[in-house]
């Protein structure tokens, strides 16, 4: 059987252009973990750049782990991909987690490798546990008691010092205290402690030694010091054989749902040269290059970028692009790369509901979006919506039946003056209220109501030909939501749950905690949250405002990043 893993492990690497090996010995040993299965987390960009960036570092080698394959015995310890060594083994397990839904993955994976589920009852003989990563840095109290030390925020800011203040034989608590102290962005729960109101609510988030009272969420102010790209390009991803490319972080639009338009402020693009730098380095290894971000059409000089390689034998595709910024040379440059798939994302149907979460672009922008993307030989669209939003009436419902009503009548007309009809795709998904947004202190809306929302919509598309529908589960979107808007207790039901073997049904009806109190709950104005102790220079108030204005249907303009100065970070 050993053989058999060694083999297959074997062949996986070879399946894979720039894997990354480095011997163990005499350099600080990291286990780099995704909690999920290995196709999944080599399709995110943010663990294959955390991978390639620790080990740029001299002292350090990094070698990839993942969830163990579901098919396999439950008894076989994780190991690295690249030596196969037990994660245990390591000096520091680090989790790069994208998604709170993984983490009840994050506990099997402990428990497999023989490391403590908590914190508390680790000894200085096991590897230091570290988090970082999206879901981290939005809320990262429900895991809180079983991770040694958060990095809060981008990576590229935070490991040189980290690094520098690490110290692989010294005592824990000292080194905890190290590096909360002198580690920008390090959190370390163990050195704060939350009081609550009778009713459950937060009272207080205290440190109960020398440590600072807030962490700042580390922002890299210059993209161009560092360029984000593939570190391996493989077939076993969602990506096949593409080389993907960070073009900016944030997003200037600002979505009162999307966090990633709120915790990435101030938006920051790279420049056209280094762009161009970075195509030509991924263009040695694959013809396919992916550019992605949560605005890439606003990238200043797209155009002439994706020009640069038009004769080059480049397929040049983007991660989704908004309605109203489909210009002439970012549709030629869709055609000549013969990309069968474009993702917009309408999110709601209705006027109104554009406006209560600001989206920026109206019916007319979408509708010739979908003509355009069709006329200029993309046969496919995917479209992006949302169920359960603050103040969504059965007439915003309706709005989204009638709105991809109206976009295929659009898609079809075009489809068929070019011969060839396609498919559109409808993602309908549940709206979950995320940290560090204006909808933080939104209620979410109930299982059963989402369900409904979701047959709805269902109902009035299945006579409608060349329609496929994809909705989530609004039970795990529950899950998503407790997990997201949690405090340190939620730890004791990711607990229950881990002992129960993932029956959330059974986990839910047995603890003594009400999830509902995390889920469903509209939350006070002055209510503090878990996590308001990281400062991600937003203001707290400019939030909330958004909020109110979110309830009267006003718009708000996007981020002028060299003349505003209303939300805090510039």
């Amino acid at each position: 059987m050993a053989l058999k893993r060694a083999k297959s492990r074997q062949k996986l690497l070879q399946s894979e252009i720039g894997a990354i090996r480095k011997q163990w010995r005499g350099r600080i040993r990291i286990a780099l973990v995704y909690p999920n299965h290995y196709h999944v987390g080599m399709s995110s960009l943010g663990y294959q750049t955390l991978y390639a960036l620790l080990n740029e570092l001299d002292q350090v080698v990094c070698e990839r782990a993942f969830l163990p394959d579901g098919n396999g015995p439950k008894t076989v310890r994780p190991t690295t991909l690249e030596s196969g060594r037990s994660i245990s083994d390591a000096d520091i397990v680090a989790f790069s987690i994208s998604f709170e839904n993984d983490y009840p993955h994050l506990l099997t994976i402990l428990e497999q490798a023989g490391i403590p589920l908590r914190s508390d009852e680790r000894s200085n003989g096991h590897p230091l546990v570290i988090a970082g990563g999206v879901a981290c840095f939005l809320n990262p109290e429900p895991i809180a008691p079983f991770i040694d030390c958060f990095l809060l925020g981008e990576a590229e800011g935070i490991l040189p010092r980290f690094f520098q203040v690490f110290e692989p034989a010294a005592d824990k608590k000292t080194l905890l205290k190290n590096l909360a102290c002198q580690v920008p962005g390090a959190y370390v729960p163990f050195f704060y402690h939350a009081h609550y109101h009778d009713d459950g609510t937060l009272a207080a988030f205290e440190p109960r030694e020398d440590v600072p009272p807030q962490i700042k969420r580390i922002c890299l102010q210059d993209l161009d010091q560092i360029s984000t790209a593939s570190a391996v390009v493989t077939p076993h991803t969602t990506f096949d054989r593409s080389f993907l490319i960070e073009v900016g972080r944030g997003c200037p639009h600002g979505c009162r749902f999307c966090s990633a338009g709120f915790i990435y402020r101030p938006p920051r693009f790279r420049s056209i040269n280094q762009l161009e730098q970075t195509i030509a380095r991924g263009a040695k290894l694959t013809n396919r290059i992916g550019l992605v971000g949560a605005a890439v059409s606003d990238l200043p000089q797209i155009e002439a970028l994706c020009q640069k390689f038009e004769d080059q034998n480049i397929r040049i595709s983007f991660s989704s692009l908004r309605a109203d910024r489909l210009s002439p040379g970012l549709l030629e440059t869709l055609n000549k790369s013969s990309v069968k798939t474009a993702t917009i994302a309408p999110e709601v149907g209705s006027e109104r509901m554009r406006r209560v979460i600001n989206k920026g672009i109206s019916e007319s922008d979408i509708l010739t979006a979908a003509t355009t993307l069709v006329e200029n030989g993309v046969p496919n669209l995917k479209l992006y919506f949302m169920a359960g939003l603050p103040g969504e009436t059965e007439a915003d419902i309706d709005a989204i039946i009638e709105l991809v009503k109206q976009i295929k009548h659009r898609f079809l007309k075009s489809s068929r003056a070019r011969k060839r009809i396609g498919t559109i795709t409808v993602s309908l998904n549940s709206f979950v209220p995320k940290p560090a947004t204006p909808f933080q202190w939104a209620a979410m809306d109930e299982t059963s109501i989402l369900k409904d929302k979701i047959k709805k919509i269902k109902h009035g598309l299945r006579k409608v030909a060349n329609i496929r529908i994809n909705s989530d589960i609004p039970r795990w979107a529950y899950i998503q939501a407790m997990l997201s808007r949690g405090d340190r207790r939620v730890a004791e039901i990711l607990l229950t749950t881990h002992a129960k073997k993932g029956n959330w049904a059974q986990t839910l009806k047995t603890v003594h905690l009400n999830s509902d109190f995390y889920v469903l709950r509209e939350r006070d104005p002055d209510e503090i949250f878990p996590w308001d102790f990281i400062d991600h220079g937003i203001k707290k108030s400019f939030l909330r405002k958004e909020y109110e204005r979110a309830q009267q249907a006003l718009t708000t303009p996007g981020c002028q990043v060299d003349t505003c100065r209303m939300c805090g970070v510039c």
